[in-house]
């Protein structure tokens, strides 16, 4: 897939990653959908560096709990062009032992964590219409982030750990489900920053379970977006970008 002038929607691009990678959809052409939830300021800041640099770019508010919602992302969109890239990044990170978890956490985390990913790829697909499943061509791309705790679980992440497995296995599924007009894979990044608080102590135990012994860089895991978007022989992947730390 050529990227220059393609329209790609990023949920969670308020976020540390996410900014990140709409940034790097930016620099390689594309025009950017920044979804955000609450952190508005963050958001404009992506939009406006996007601009700067000759893309259009828009910041557009939703909570990806309400479908409805959701269904305004991709209205906003279509205001640049139909989207063909849809990066789901949005996600709630949280440490809870199985002692401490309730029902109303777990539903919160998974639906944030699994199913705004799945009905935000269906409303992608929704708008590519009649492109999909016409001809062999691949027509659009989905990329859910998930994480190394989705594929080397740690204790007392539970929720979150699970939630990524979960988007993992939907991922696959949703590969052959929308093949071959949609490639969908996964990007599943180690260490990309310091919890709050952590301590120089902490911060070298966790170091010392990576092999290449550092936490990831921003370009290490933009460079992996950008790589499985251009090529189209790859579909219902995970692409660990973690240093080693899962294995």
């Amino acid at each position: 897939m050529k990227l220059d002038a393609i329209t790609a929607i990023i949920t969670g691009s308020s976020g540390h990653l996410g900014g990140e990678l709409a940034l790097a959809l930016c620099r390689e052409g594309c025009n950017c959908i920044c979804h955000y939830h609450t952190h508005k300021k963050r958001a404009q800041q992506i939009v406006e560096q996007i601009e700067q640099d000759g893309r259009k770019a828009v910041a557009v508010q939703a909570d990806l709990t309400d479908p409805e919602q959701i269904e305004s992302i991709f209205d906003k969109a279509l205001e640049i062009r139909i989207p063909q890239i849809l990066v789901n990044s949005a996600a709630i990170f949280s440490r809870k032992p199985l002692s401490e978890i309730t029902l109303e956490q777990s539903r919160r985390i998974f639906d944030i964590n699994v199913m705004a990913a799945v009905l935000t790829s269906k409303a992608f697909v929704k708008r590519l219409g009649e492109k999909v499943g016409q001809s062999d061509e691949v027509v659009g791309k989905i990329i859910n982030i998930t994480g190394v705790g989705g594929v080397s679980p740690w204790a007392k992440y539970l929720l979150y750990c699970s939630s990524k497995a979960s988007l993992i296995g939907a991922t696959k599924a949703l590969a052959k489900e929308l093949a071959p007009s949609v490639c969908v894979n996964s990007i599943a990044p180690g260490l990309f920053s310091w919890p709050p608080g952590f301590n120089e102590e902490q911060k070298k135990r966790q170091l010392a379970f990576i092999p290449l012994g550092r936490k990831a860089e921003a370009q290490d895991i933009t460079a992996a977006l950008i790589f499985l978007l251009k090529n189209d022989y790859i579909t219902g992947q995970v692409l660990n970008v973690d240093g080693g730390r899962c294995i």
